[in-house]
């Protein structure tokens, strides 16, 4: 019996793929070369905004903050085990005060990240037993600000002067529960086969991770670090693979979340 073959011309094209992806130095080892593949496009934008990209369908998958996968999860599912989560300390998402913070009332916050906003207030009632009054901040703000919560390389790069106290919302997450603490991984739209995407976003990461410190080399001054800080940064503080501890984090999260009525 003849075995036909297909020439590599009769074989199917690989499925193409527009990925929404986090303009932040956090998120490069996790894309990092994959701008080079033909079959994907790389959208970058702030993490707020990508859950509209996507539900909108401007996007197949996105590195979405998982409160925004939270709040769509009849629509969307996990693409891959590729996250940007710490053990501790963030270095980026950071509450800086001219007060101690059991003494803080109104915070001003960074819209471009829902997931931090919603840890802030967790935090704040777990800890200081204090409902906080949020108000949207804007760049300028802070001068007349008491407290403000900002997130993203900004925070390395133009921190605000005049704030006498901070609160790193890892470190205070990890010292509230003992866990680790997600705030973004890969999700696409639930109709839609992901299998051959996780795989290439699986070794995306794993390849960036290993080459972490060269990503912070070459790309610290681009997002306005300082070399050295940024490859802390990438090496040493995040973490981009989910664990069970993880996973852990992301269920007390949404336990607290729930429990304060901060999950519409």
């Amino acid at each position: 019996m003849k075995v036909q073959t297909r020439s590599a011309g009769d074989r199917p094209a690989a499925a193409t793929y527009a990925l929404g992806v986090v303009s932040y130095l956090n998120a490069r080892p996790l894309y990092e070369g994959l701008a080079d593949r033909r079959n994907l496009t790389l959208k970058p934008a702030v993490p707020a905004d990508l859950a509209e990209m996507l539900l909108a369908g401007g996007c197949d998958a996105a590195l979405l903050p998982v409160v925004d996968y939270w709040r769509h999860k009849d629509r969307l599912q996990p693409v891959s085990d590729a996250c940007i989560a710490s053990d501790g300390e963030t270095m980026t998402v950071r509450v800086f005060a001219k007060r101690p913070a059991g003494q803080i009332q109104r915070l001003h916050v960074d819209g471009e990240s829902h997931t931090s906003i919603i840890l802030a207030q967790i935090i704040w009632r777990e800890l200081y037993g204090r409902k906080l009054d949020l108000v949207p901040w804007k760049p300028g703000d802070s001068d007349g600000c008491d407290a403000v919560l900002l997130i993203g390389d900004k925070v390395v790069s133009h921190a605000p002067v005049g704030f006498g106290f901070e609160v790193d919302l890892g470190a205070a997450w990890k010292y509230l529960t003992g866990l680790p603490c997600v705030f973004a991984g890969w999700y696409g739209r639930a109709d839609r086969d992901f299998t051959d995407l996780s795989a290439v976003l699986s070794k995306a990461r794993d390849r960036g991770r290993a080459e972490a410190e060269r990503i912070a080399r070459r790309a610290a001054a681009r997002h306005g670090w300082p070399q050295e800080t940024a490859i802390r940064y990438l090496t040493r503080t995040l973490k981009f693979q989910l664990t069970d501890a993880m996973r852990s984090g992301m269920d007390r999260f949404f336990t607290l979340a729930e429990k304060h009525g901060l999950l519409p």
